[in-house]
């Protein structure tokens, strides 16, 4: 049995979580850091752009430890994901990408060291800082369960 095999009452968020995305961008930017992908997401992620995955990963992307990361910029932010838009609507981060984002951005901020203890869970809205965590419609556990185990497939070493 492994920790994601516990009974839904052991889950200290088995009555599920609240979140809804503000797009501040705050999960997009920060500190130098990477945003992985998958092959299968960088055809997708091309595809919508009209390019092939070639060209998507030389004008976007960089190979990090064997891995494929997103780009990033320097802004007044921090460094901004590549497809971070702050300029299309004013006070609002927008994601480019959004319909075809990677994983890991799909599964913002349920990813499983997140929502370890209600105490990491804080840390994150405190530090990322997010003020959708907490906020909006209530995400079931079912629904927390598939995003926390599909970004225990994209995590790095």
């Amino acid at each position: 049995m492994n920790e994601h095999d516990v009974d839904s009452e052991q889950e200290w968020y088995h009555q599920g979580l609240r979140f809804e995305c503000t797009q501040c961008g705050n999960c997009c930017t920060g500190p130098p850091g990477y945003i992985w992908f998958e092959d299968s997401e960088a055809e997708v992620m091309a595809e919508s752009l009209g390019l092939t995955v070639a060209e998507f990963r030389k004008r976007h992307a960089r190979r990090v430890r064997g891995r494929w990361t997103l780009n990033e910029r320097k802004t007044e932010h921090g460094f901004d994901c590549v497809f971070l838009d702050r300029e299309s609507v004013p006070g609002k981060a927008i994601c480019g990408m959004y319909k075809t984002r990677p994983g890991q951005c799909r599964t913002w901020p349920f990813w499983s060291e997140n929502i370890d203890t209600p105490e990491t869970w804080e840390n994150v809205k405190r530090s990322t800082p997010c003020p959708g965590i907490g906020q909006g419609q209530l995400i079931t556990i079912e629904s927390i369960r598939i995003q926390r185990d599909e970004t225990s497939t994209h995590e790095s070493s």
